[in-house]
């Protein structure tokens, strides 16, 4: 298939390099989410996309930047399902365990429904470089604004305790991620509602919810 690729270039140019990019991102998530990300080459991504190497360059640049696209790609998807959580339309009716529980079940539906992806976003994105490293840092900043920011909406309707909750809602994240990679590493997949169930009465107690109940 890579020895017609010049041949096929014939269409728009856009939508070629869309689904250059597509069939990348494809074979990162069966490779690294199967095989794992070190043992994965650049040459077995090209041969299972079907694209010759420099696509890949020119795409993501590296191997590497295939890894950090497909992260964000899995963990953005999540950040917008917990968003549509919380926006629904009876979510103003809701005390704080049921909107966490909420975002919860939301999240870990949208990042674990393959199990390939959330084995690349949580477990072979560790330790791979400072600059894989970086991206993930900057990727719990963000989530660490997103739930402080439901943290003081909760204390708002005097259902959690009256205190700055950013340090709290920083190691409920590394927590987060870490039962995450628990889970994905294991042979048994767990169940989503399993594993939310787990990080709704995380961070329940870590707010000291009114509402833990």
């Amino acid at each position: 298939m890579m020895d017609n690729w010049p041949a096929q270039r014939t269409g728009p140019g856009d939508m070629l390099r869309n689904q250059a990019r597509e069939r990348l991102l494809d074979a990162a998530r069966e490779l690294f989410g199967a095989g794992g990300y070190a043992e994965t080459t650049e040459m077995a991504l090209c041969e299972a996309a079907g694209v010759p190497a420099d696509v890949l360059r020119q795409e993501f640049g590296s191997r590497e930047g295939l890894l950090i696209a497909l992260h964000n790609r899995v963990t953005t998807s999540g950040l917008r399902a917990a968003e549509r959580a919380l926006h629904a339309d009876d979510i103003s009716k809701c005390g704080t365990a049921e909107r966490v529980q909420r975002l919860f079940d939301a999240y870990v539906e949208a990042v674990t429904r393959d199990p390939r992806e959330a084995r690349v976003t949580f477990v072979e994105v560790l330790g791979v470089s400072a600059t894989v490293d970086e991206h993930c840092k900057l990727w719990r900043a963000l989530w660490t604004e997103f739930l402080t920011g439901e943290a003081e909406r909760a204390v708002d309707r005097g259902e959690a305790e009256d205190r700055d909750h950013r340090v709290d809602v920083m190691v409920m994240v590394g927590t987060v991620h870490e039962l995450m990679a628990h889970h994905s590493r294991r042979p048994r997949r767990a169940r989503p509602g399993e594993v939310s169930g787990e990080l709704t009465q995380l961070a329940l107690t870590m707010l000291g919810s009114q509402q833990g109940e």
